[in-house]
Protein backbone atom coordinates (compact mmCIF):
# COMPACT_ATOMS: atom_id res chain seq x y z
CA UNK A 1 0.00 0.00 0.00
CA UNK A 2 2.72 2.46 1.04
CA UNK A 3 4.88 1.46 -1.94
CA UNK A 4 1.99 2.07 -4.35
CA UNK A 5 1.21 5.51 -2.88
CA UNK A 6 4.90 6.45 -2.88
CA UNK A 7 5.34 5.27 -6.48
CA UNK A 8 2.23 7.18 -7.57
CA UNK A 9 3.41 10.38 -5.86
CA UNK A 10 6.91 10.13 -7.33
CA UNK A 11 5.41 9.75 -10.82
CA UNK A 12 2.85 12.54 -10.38
CA UNK A 13 5.14 15.24 -8.99
CA UNK A 14 7.26 15.74 -12.17
CA UNK A 15 4.14 16.19 -14.32
CA UNK A 16 2.56 18.72 -11.94
CA UNK A 17 5.84 20.59 -11.66
CA UNK A 18 6.38 20.61 -15.44
CA UNK A 19 2.81 21.82 -16.02
CA UNK A 20 3.29 24.69 -13.58
CA UNK A 21 6.70 25.55 -15.04
CA UNK A 22 5.37 25.49 -18.62
CA UNK A 23 2.46 27.75 -17.64
CA UNK A 24 4.73 30.30 -15.97
CA UNK A 25 7.30 30.20 -18.79
CA UNK A 26 4.64 30.56 -21.49
CA UNK A 27 2.95 33.46 -19.70
CA UNK A 28 6.23 35.32 -19.20
CA UNK A 29 7.33 34.60 -22.78
CA UNK A 30 4.03 35.79 -24.27
CA UNK A 31 3.91 38.98 -22.20
CA UNK A 32 7.53 39.80 -23.04
CA UNK A 33 7.16 39.07 -26.76
CA UNK A 34 4.10 41.32 -26.96
CA UNK A 35 6.04 44.13 -25.29
CA UNK A 36 9.29 43.79 -27.20
CA UNK A 37 10.59 46.84 -29.02
CA UNK A 38 10.16 46.93 -32.79
CA UNK A 39 13.89 46.53 -33.34
CA UNK A 40 13.61 43.02 -31.86
CA UNK A 41 11.16 42.00 -34.59
CA UNK A 42 13.29 43.70 -37.24
CA UNK A 43 16.33 41.62 -36.31
CA UNK A 44 14.74 38.32 -35.21
CA UNK A 45 13.39 35.80 -37.76
CA UNK A 46 9.76 34.88 -37.13
CA UNK A 47 10.68 31.18 -37.21
CA UNK A 48 12.91 31.64 -34.18
CA UNK A 49 10.00 33.13 -32.25
CA UNK A 50 7.59 30.41 -33.40
CA UNK A 51 10.11 27.76 -32.35
CA UNK A 52 10.04 29.08 -28.77
CA UNK A 53 6.25 28.78 -28.65
CA UNK A 54 6.12 25.36 -30.33
CA UNK A 55 9.05 22.96 -30.03
CA UNK A 56 10.66 24.49 -26.93
CA UNK A 57 7.41 24.67 -24.97
CA UNK A 58 6.59 21.14 -26.11
CA UNK A 59 9.86 19.98 -24.53
CA UNK A 60 8.87 21.56 -21.22
CA UNK A 61 5.26 20.33 -21.47
CA UNK A 62 5.86 16.75 -22.60
CA UNK A 63 9.49 15.64 -22.89
CA UNK A 64 10.92 16.86 -19.57
CA UNK A 65 8.29 15.35 -17.20
CA UNK A 66 8.60 11.93 -18.88
CA UNK A 67 12.40 12.04 -18.72
CA UNK A 68 12.42 13.16 -15.07
CA UNK A 69 9.89 10.46 -14.14
CA UNK A 70 11.92 7.74 -15.83
CA UNK A 71 15.15 9.15 -14.39
CA UNK A 72 13.79 8.96 -10.83
CA UNK A 73 12.55 5.41 -11.45
CA UNK A 74 15.95 4.32 -12.84
CA UNK A 75 17.81 6.01 -9.96
CA UNK A 76 15.85 4.09 -7.33
CA UNK A 77 16.19 0.85 -9.29
CA UNK A 78 19.97 1.28 -9.55
CA UNK A 79 20.18 2.14 -5.86
CA UNK A 80 18.17 -0.97 -4.93
CA UNK A 81 20.35 -3.14 -7.16
CA UNK A 82 23.61 -1.87 -5.66
CA UNK A 83 22.24 -2.37 -2.13
CA UNK A 84 21.22 -5.97 -2.89
CA UNK A 85 24.57 -6.82 -4.52
CA UNK A 86 26.50 -5.11 -1.70
CA UNK A 87 24.56 -7.00 1.00
CA UNK A 88 25.08 -10.38 -0.68
CA UNK A 89 28.67 -9.58 -1.74
CA UNK A 90 30.11 -6.78 0.48
CA UNK A 91 33.44 -6.75 -1.35
CA UNK A 92 31.59 -5.42 -4.39
CA UNK A 93 31.66 -1.99 -2.74
CA UNK A 94 35.39 -1.82 -3.49
CA UNK A 95 34.81 -1.59 -7.25
CA UNK A 96 31.51 0.30 -7.36
CA UNK A 97 33.23 3.67 -6.80
CA UNK A 98 35.68 3.33 -9.76
CA UNK A 99 32.82 2.10 -11.94
CA UNK A 100 30.70 5.07 -10.85
CA UNK A 101 33.50 7.41 -11.91
CA UNK A 102 33.63 5.75 -15.34
CA UNK A 103 29.89 6.28 -15.72
CA UNK A 104 30.15 9.87 -14.56
CA UNK A 105 32.94 10.82 -16.97
CA UNK A 106 31.18 9.12 -19.91
CA UNK A 107 28.00 10.97 -19.07
CA UNK A 108 29.68 14.39 -18.68
CA UNK A 109 31.57 13.99 -21.94
CA UNK A 110 28.35 13.04 -23.74
CA UNK A 111 26.25 15.83 -22.21
CA UNK A 112 28.70 18.59 -23.15
CA UNK A 113 28.57 17.46 -26.77
CA UNK A 114 24.89 16.61 -26.89
CA UNK A 115 23.84 19.99 -25.45
CA UNK A 116 25.66 21.88 -28.18
CA UNK A 117 24.28 19.56 -30.86
CA UNK A 118 20.79 20.22 -29.52
CA UNK A 119 21.38 23.96 -29.84
CA UNK A 120 22.51 23.52 -33.44
CA UNK A 121 19.43 21.44 -34.18
CA UNK A 122 17.16 24.06 -32.58
CA UNK A 123 18.75 26.92 -34.54
CA UNK A 124 18.48 25.00 -37.84
CA UNK A 125 14.80 24.25 -37.11
CA UNK A 126 13.79 27.93 -36.95
CA UNK A 127 14.28 28.63 -40.72
CA UNK A 128 11.82 25.80 -41.46
CA UNK A 129 9.08 27.61 -39.50
CA UNK A 130 10.01 30.97 -41.06
CA UNK A 131 9.95 29.61 -44.60
CA UNK A 132 6.67 27.78 -44.06
CA UNK A 133 5.03 30.88 -42.55
CA UNK A 134 6.22 33.09 -45.42
CA UNK A 135 5.09 30.50 -47.98
CA UNK A 136 1.58 30.29 -46.51
CA UNK A 137 1.33 34.10 -46.40
CA UNK A 138 2.40 34.49 -50.03
CA UNK A 139 0.84 31.33 -51.45
CA UNK A 140 -1.34 33.29 -53.92
CA UNK A 141 1.73 35.07 -55.34
CA UNK A 142 3.67 31.79 -55.51
CA UNK A 143 0.87 30.17 -57.51
CA UNK A 144 0.48 33.23 -59.73
CA UNK A 145 4.13 33.00 -60.79
CA UNK A 146 4.06 29.16 -60.91
CA UNK A 147 7.12 28.78 -58.65
CA UNK A 148 5.70 26.08 -56.36
CA UNK A 149 8.58 23.71 -57.16
CA UNK A 150 11.16 26.30 -56.12
CA UNK A 151 9.55 26.82 -52.74
CA UNK A 152 9.15 23.07 -52.23
CA UNK A 153 12.86 22.61 -52.98
CA UNK A 154 13.77 25.41 -50.57
CA UNK A 155 11.65 23.80 -47.85
CA UNK A 156 13.24 20.40 -48.47
CA UNK A 157 16.70 21.99 -48.34
CA UNK A 158 16.00 23.57 -44.94
CA UNK A 159 14.61 20.28 -43.60
CA UNK A 160 17.72 18.46 -44.92
CA UNK A 161 19.95 20.99 -43.16
CA UNK A 162 18.03 20.40 -39.94
CA UNK A 163 18.47 16.64 -40.32
CA UNK A 164 22.21 17.13 -40.89
CA UNK A 165 22.31 18.74 -37.44
CA UNK A 166 20.04 16.03 -35.97
CA UNK A 167 22.10 13.10 -37.24
CA UNK A 168 25.18 13.83 -35.04
CA UNK A 169 22.87 13.76 -31.99
CA UNK A 170 21.83 10.21 -32.87
CA UNK A 171 25.47 9.22 -33.43
CA UNK A 172 26.44 10.68 -30.05
CA UNK A 173 23.61 8.70 -28.47
CA UNK A 174 24.94 5.47 -29.99
CA UNK A 175 28.46 6.39 -28.82
CA UNK A 176 27.19 6.68 -25.27
CA UNK A 177 25.26 3.38 -25.48
CA UNK A 178 28.33 1.38 -26.53
CA UNK A 179 30.48 2.72 -23.70
CA UNK A 180 27.77 2.29 -21.09
CA UNK A 181 27.29 -1.31 -22.19
CA UNK A 182 31.02 -1.93 -21.77
CA UNK A 183 31.08 -0.42 -18.28
CA UNK A 184 27.86 -2.24 -17.35
CA UNK A 185 29.47 -5.53 -18.24
CA UNK A 186 32.14 -4.80 -15.62
CA UNK A 187 29.44 -4.76 -12.94
CA UNK A 188 28.23 -8.19 -14.05
CA UNK A 189 31.82 -9.47 -14.15
CA UNK A 190 32.74 -8.27 -10.66
CA UNK A 191 29.40 -9.25 -9.12
CA UNK A 192 29.78 -12.79 -10.47
CA UNK A 193 33.50 -12.98 -9.69
CA UNK A 194 33.14 -11.81 -6.10
CA UNK A 195 30.16 -14.08 -5.53
CA UNK A 196 32.32 -17.07 -6.49
CA UNK A 197 35.66 -15.98 -4.97
CA UNK A 198 34.10 -14.45 -1.87
CA UNK A 199 33.02 -17.84 -0.62
CA UNK A 200 29.33 -17.03 -0.51
CA UNK A 201 27.67 -20.22 0.76
CA UNK A 202 24.07 -19.25 0.11
CA UNK A 203 23.32 -20.08 -3.54
CA UNK A 204 20.06 -18.09 -3.35
CA UNK A 205 21.93 -14.88 -2.54
CA UNK A 206 24.48 -15.60 -5.28
CA UNK A 207 21.68 -16.06 -7.82
CA UNK A 208 19.94 -12.91 -6.56
CA UNK A 209 23.17 -10.90 -6.80
CA UNK A 210 23.99 -12.08 -10.33
CA UNK A 211 20.41 -11.65 -11.59
CA UNK A 212 20.31 -8.09 -10.26
CA UNK A 213 23.71 -7.42 -11.85
CA UNK A 214 22.38 -8.62 -15.20
CA UNK A 215 19.49 -6.16 -14.94
CA UNK A 216 21.50 -3.19 -13.73
CA UNK A 217 23.35 -2.74 -17.03
CA UNK A 218 20.24 -1.67 -18.88
CA UNK A 219 19.00 0.34 -15.90
CA UNK A 220 22.28 2.20 -15.58
CA UNK A 221 22.24 2.92 -19.30
CA UNK A 222 18.79 4.43 -18.97
CA UNK A 223 19.77 6.40 -15.87
CA UNK A 224 22.74 8.00 -17.62
CA UNK A 225 20.71 8.64 -20.74
CA UNK A 226 17.82 10.17 -18.77
CA UNK A 227 20.14 12.47 -16.82
CA UNK A 228 21.80 13.45 -20.10
CA UNK A 229 18.44 14.04 -21.78
CA UNK A 230 17.35 16.25 -18.88
CA UNK A 231 20.35 18.50 -19.36
CA UNK A 232 19.92 18.42 -23.14
CA UNK A 233 16.22 19.34 -23.04
CA UNK A 234 16.83 22.03 -20.44
CA UNK A 235 18.22 23.94 -23.43
CA UNK A 236 14.55 24.55 -24.33
CA UNK A 237 14.00 26.28 -20.98
CA UNK A 238 17.16 28.28 -21.54
CA UNK A 239 15.91 29.43 -24.96
CA UNK A 240 12.49 30.40 -23.57
CA UNK A 241 14.05 32.33 -20.69
CA UNK A 242 16.31 34.14 -23.14
CA UNK A 243 13.31 35.77 -24.82
CA UNK A 244 11.50 36.05 -21.51
CA UNK A 245 14.28 38.24 -20.17
CA UNK A 246 15.12 40.27 -23.29
CA UNK A 247 14.95 44.05 -22.90
CA UNK A 248 11.41 45.35 -23.40
CA UNK A 249 10.03 48.69 -24.50
CA UNK A 250 9.22 51.43 -21.97
CA UNK A 251 6.82 50.68 -19.05
CA UNK A 252 3.11 50.45 -19.82
CA UNK A 253 2.12 52.71 -16.94
CA UNK A 254 4.12 54.99 -14.61
CA UNK A 255 2.14 55.51 -11.43
CA UNK A 256 4.44 58.22 -10.09
CA UNK A 257 3.49 60.59 -12.90
CA UNK A 258 -0.15 61.74 -13.10
CA UNK A 259 -1.55 63.57 -16.12
CA UNK A 260 -4.76 65.61 -16.29
CA UNK A 261 -7.57 63.75 -18.05
CA UNK A 262 -7.80 66.33 -20.84
CA UNK A 263 -4.06 66.21 -21.68
CA UNK A 264 -2.96 67.33 -24.21
CA UNK A 265 -5.30 70.31 -23.91
CA UNK A 266 -3.64 72.36 -26.66
CA UNK A 267 -1.96 69.82 -28.88
CA UNK A 268 1.29 71.81 -29.05
CA UNK A 269 4.27 69.65 -30.08
CA UNK A 270 7.86 70.69 -29.42
CA UNK A 271 11.02 68.95 -30.65
CA UNK A 272 14.20 70.06 -28.89
CA UNK A 273 17.47 68.67 -30.28
CA UNK A 274 15.63 65.42 -31.10
CA UNK A 275 17.90 62.56 -32.14
CA UNK A 276 16.81 59.06 -33.06
CA UNK A 277 18.20 55.91 -34.68
CA UNK A 278 16.41 52.74 -35.72
CA UNK A 279 18.38 50.67 -33.23
CA UNK A 280 21.61 50.69 -31.26
CA UNK A 281 24.73 50.60 -33.38
CA UNK A 282 23.18 52.30 -36.43
CA UNK A 283 23.67 55.88 -37.57
CA UNK A 284 21.28 58.62 -36.50
CA UNK A 285 18.38 59.18 -38.89
CA UNK A 286 17.29 62.42 -37.18
CA UNK A 287 20.26 64.48 -36.07
CA UNK A 288 19.16 66.91 -33.39
CA UNK A 289 16.12 68.54 -35.02
CA UNK A 290 14.30 71.36 -33.21
CA UNK A 291 10.95 72.99 -34.04
CA UNK A 292 7.59 73.79 -32.45
CA UNK A 293 4.12 73.04 -33.81
CA UNK A 294 1.37 75.09 -32.21
CA UNK A 295 -1.91 73.54 -31.18
CA UNK A 296 -4.33 73.00 -34.05
CA UNK A 297 -1.74 73.55 -36.80
CA UNK A 298 -1.66 71.27 -39.83
CA UNK A 299 1.95 70.46 -40.65
CA UNK A 300 3.24 68.45 -43.61
CA UNK A 301 6.57 66.64 -43.39
CA UNK A 302 8.46 65.86 -46.59
CA UNK A 303 12.00 65.08 -47.58
CA UNK A 304 14.31 62.14 -47.93
CA UNK A 305 13.78 61.04 -44.30
CA UNK A 306 10.92 60.94 -42.73
CA UNK A 307 4.25 69.48 -26.42
CA UNK A 308 2.30 70.69 -23.75
CA UNK A 309 5.19 71.19 -21.38
CA UNK A 310 5.39 67.41 -20.75
CA UNK A 311 8.41 65.28 -21.71
CA UNK A 312 6.81 62.22 -23.33
CA UNK A 313 9.86 60.13 -22.35
CA UNK A 314 8.57 60.30 -18.77
CA UNK A 315 5.16 58.85 -19.66
CA UNK A 316 4.02 55.26 -19.69
CA UNK A 317 3.45 53.87 -23.17
CA UNK A 318 -0.26 53.27 -22.60
CA UNK A 319 -0.75 56.83 -21.34
CA UNK A 320 1.08 58.30 -24.33
CA UNK A 321 -0.46 56.08 -27.01
CA UNK A 322 -3.99 56.62 -25.71
CA UNK A 323 -3.60 60.39 -26.28
CA UNK A 324 -2.29 60.08 -29.85
CA UNK A 325 -3.84 58.69 -33.03
CA UNK A 326 -1.74 57.32 -35.89
CA UNK A 327 -2.93 56.24 -39.33
CA UNK A 328 -0.01 54.20 -40.77
CA UNK A 329 0.97 53.59 -44.38
CA UNK A 330 0.18 49.88 -44.07
CA UNK A 331 -3.33 49.53 -42.61
CA UNK A 332 -3.42 47.23 -39.59
CA UNK A 333 -6.45 44.95 -39.28
CA UNK A 334 -6.97 41.83 -37.19
CA UNK A 335 -8.99 38.66 -37.58
CA UNK A 336 -12.43 39.31 -36.10
CA UNK A 337 -15.53 41.35 -36.72
CA UNK A 338 -15.45 44.76 -38.37
CA UNK A 339 -16.75 46.33 -35.16
CA UNK A 340 -13.89 44.86 -33.11
CA UNK A 341 -11.42 46.33 -35.61
CA UNK A 342 -13.07 49.75 -35.29
CA UNK A 343 -13.60 49.68 -31.51
CA UNK A 344 -11.26 47.03 -30.00
CA UNK A 345 -12.18 47.89 -26.40
CA UNK A 346 -15.92 48.07 -27.13
CA UNK A 347 -16.40 51.43 -25.43
CA UNK A 348 -18.29 53.20 -28.24
CA UNK A 349 -22.00 53.05 -29.04
CA UNK A 350 -23.25 51.65 -32.34
CA UNK A 351 -24.44 55.06 -33.48
CA UNK A 352 -20.93 56.47 -32.94
CA UNK A 353 -19.47 53.64 -34.99
CA UNK A 354 -21.94 54.21 -37.83
CA UNK A 355 -21.19 57.94 -37.77
CA UNK A 356 -17.46 57.22 -38.07
CA UNK A 357 -18.17 54.87 -41.00
CA UNK A 358 -20.25 57.59 -42.65
CA UNK A 359 -17.51 60.19 -42.27
CA UNK A 360 -14.92 57.74 -43.61
CA UNK A 361 -17.13 56.99 -46.65
CA UNK A 362 -17.56 53.32 -45.69
CA UNK A 363 -21.17 53.35 -44.52
CA UNK A 364 -22.65 52.47 -47.92
CA UNK A 365 -20.23 49.55 -48.30
CA UNK A 366 -20.91 48.18 -44.79
CA UNK A 367 -24.68 48.45 -45.40
CA UNK A 368 -24.30 46.01 -48.32
CA UNK A 369 -22.61 43.39 -46.12
CA UNK A 370 -25.01 40.67 -44.87
CA UNK A 371 -23.54 40.77 -41.37
CA UNK A 372 -23.06 44.54 -41.24
CA UNK A 373 -20.78 45.53 -38.35
CA UNK A 374 -20.35 41.83 -37.53
CA UNK A 375 -18.77 41.16 -40.92
CA UNK A 376 -15.80 38.85 -40.33
CA UNK A 377 -12.46 40.34 -41.31
CA UNK A 378 -9.89 37.78 -42.44
CA UNK A 379 -6.28 37.85 -41.27
CA UNK A 380 -4.67 41.16 -42.20
CA UNK A 381 -7.92 42.30 -43.83
CA UNK A 382 -7.30 40.21 -46.95
CA UNK A 383 -11.02 40.19 -47.82
CA UNK A 384 -11.01 44.00 -48.14
CA UNK A 385 -9.32 46.16 -50.74
CA UNK A 386 -6.29 48.25 -49.77
CA UNK A 387 -8.37 51.41 -49.96
CA UNK A 388 -11.12 49.96 -47.78
CA UNK A 389 -8.56 48.87 -45.20
CA UNK A 390 -7.15 52.39 -45.08
CA UNK A 391 -10.65 53.82 -44.66
CA UNK A 392 -11.26 51.41 -41.76
CA UNK A 393 -8.13 52.84 -40.11
CA UNK A 394 -9.52 56.34 -40.73
CA UNK A 395 -12.83 55.35 -39.10
CA UNK A 396 -10.91 53.99 -36.13
CA UNK A 397 -9.07 57.30 -35.82
CA UNK A 398 -12.37 59.20 -35.98
CA UNK A 399 -13.70 57.16 -33.06
CA UNK A 400 -10.64 57.94 -30.94
CA UNK A 401 -10.61 61.67 -31.86
CA UNK A 402 -7.46 62.59 -29.93
CA UNK A 403 -5.87 66.03 -29.87
CA UNK A 404 -2.88 64.95 -31.96
CA UNK A 405 -3.22 63.01 -35.25
CA UNK A 406 -0.22 61.57 -37.10
CA UNK A 407 -0.56 60.44 -40.73
CA UNK A 408 2.45 58.28 -41.58
CA UNK A 409 2.14 58.21 -45.38
CA UNK A 410 -1.43 57.07 -44.80
CA UNK A 411 -2.39 57.51 -48.46
CA UNK A 412 0.74 56.06 -50.06
CA UNK A 413 -0.94 52.76 -50.98
CA UNK A 414 -4.31 54.13 -52.14
CA UNK A 415 -5.52 55.72 -55.35
CA UNK A 416 -5.99 59.45 -55.78
CA UNK A 417 -9.77 59.24 -55.32
CA UNK A 418 -9.43 57.51 -51.92
CA UNK A 419 -6.67 59.96 -51.03
CA UNK A 420 -9.03 62.89 -51.69
CA UNK A 421 -11.74 61.26 -49.54
CA UNK A 422 -9.34 60.79 -46.64
CA UNK A 423 -7.98 64.34 -46.86
CA UNK A 424 -11.49 65.82 -47.05
CA UNK A 425 -12.56 64.01 -43.90
CA UNK A 426 -9.37 64.92 -42.03
CA UNK A 427 -9.80 68.63 -42.87
CA UNK A 428 -13.37 68.69 -41.60
CA UNK A 429 -13.27 66.35 -38.61
CA UNK A 430 -9.80 67.18 -37.26
CA UNK A 431 -9.91 70.94 -37.84
CA UNK A 432 -9.30 71.63 -34.13
CA UNK A 433 -6.56 68.99 -33.78
CA UNK A 434 -2.84 69.12 -34.40
CA UNK A 435 -2.18 67.09 -37.55
CA UNK A 436 1.29 65.91 -38.59
CA UNK A 437 1.27 64.51 -42.12
CA UNK A 438 4.26 62.55 -43.43
CA UNK A 439 3.54 62.52 -47.15
CA UNK A 440 4.99 61.26 -50.40
CA UNK A 441 2.50 63.23 -52.51
CA UNK A 442 3.03 66.98 -52.24
CA UNK A 443 -0.58 67.80 -53.14
CA UNK A 444 -1.56 66.03 -49.90
CA UNK A 445 0.12 68.73 -47.80
CA UNK A 446 -0.21 71.81 -50.00
CA UNK A 447 -3.01 73.21 -47.81
CA UNK A 448 -1.07 72.63 -44.57
CA UNK A 449 -0.32 75.57 -42.28
CA UNK A 450 3.38 74.76 -42.38
CA UNK A 451 5.75 72.37 -44.10
CA UNK A 452 8.86 70.76 -42.64
CA UNK A 453 11.46 69.74 -45.25
CA UNK A 454 13.93 67.18 -43.94
CA UNK A 455 17.22 66.30 -45.57
CA UNK A 456 19.81 63.84 -44.23
CA UNK A 457 18.14 63.82 -40.81
CA UNK A 458 18.11 67.60 -40.36
CA UNK A 459 15.44 70.30 -40.74
CA UNK A 460 16.24 72.05 -44.00
CA UNK A 461 13.17 74.31 -44.21
CA UNK A 462 10.21 75.10 -41.93
CA UNK A 463 7.63 77.58 -43.16
CA UNK A 464 4.21 77.85 -44.79
CA UNK A 465 3.85 76.27 -48.25
CA UNK A 466 3.11 79.68 -49.78
CA UNK A 467 6.30 81.24 -48.42
CA UNK A 468 8.42 78.29 -49.51
CA UNK A 469 6.94 78.33 -53.03
CA UNK A 470 7.64 82.05 -53.39
CA UNK A 471 11.36 81.35 -53.20
CA UNK A 472 12.53 79.34 -56.24
CA UNK A 473 15.72 78.40 -54.44
CA UNK A 474 14.03 76.36 -51.70
CA UNK A 475 14.09 72.57 -51.72
CA UNK A 476 10.29 72.52 -51.40
CA UNK A 477 9.94 74.60 -54.57
CA UNK A 478 12.25 72.19 -56.38
CA UNK A 479 10.15 69.18 -55.28
CA UNK A 480 6.91 70.94 -56.23
CA UNK A 481 8.36 71.74 -59.64
CA UNK A 482 9.33 68.10 -60.18
CA UNK A 483 5.76 67.12 -59.27
CA UNK A 484 4.37 69.64 -61.79
CA UNK A 485 2.61 71.61 -59.04
CA UNK A 486 4.25 74.94 -59.96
Amino acid sequence: MFAAIFSYGISLIPYIGALHAATVLHQNLLLNILRMSLQFFDTTPVGRILSRFSKDLESVDQALPIIIDEGIYCAFEVLATIVVISISTPIFLAVIIPIAFLYYFAQRFYVATSRQLMRLESVSRSPIYSHFSETVTGVSTIRAYAVQDRFIDESDSKVDKNQVCKYPSLIANRWLAIRLEMVGNLIILFASLFAVLGGQSNPGLVGLSVSYALQVTQTLNWLVRMSSDIETNIVAVERIKEYGETKQEAPWEIDTFKLPKNWPNEGRVTFENFKVRYREGLDLVLKGISFTINGGEKVGIVGRTGADDVDIATLGLHTLRSRLTIIPQDPVLFSGSLRINLDPFEVKKDEDVWKALDLSHLKAFVKTLPAGLNHEISEGGENLSVGQRQLVCLARALLRKTKVLILDEATAAVDLETDDLIQKTIRSEFKDCTVLTIAHRLNTIMDSDKVIVLDKGEVLEFDSPANLLENPYTAFYSMAKDANLV
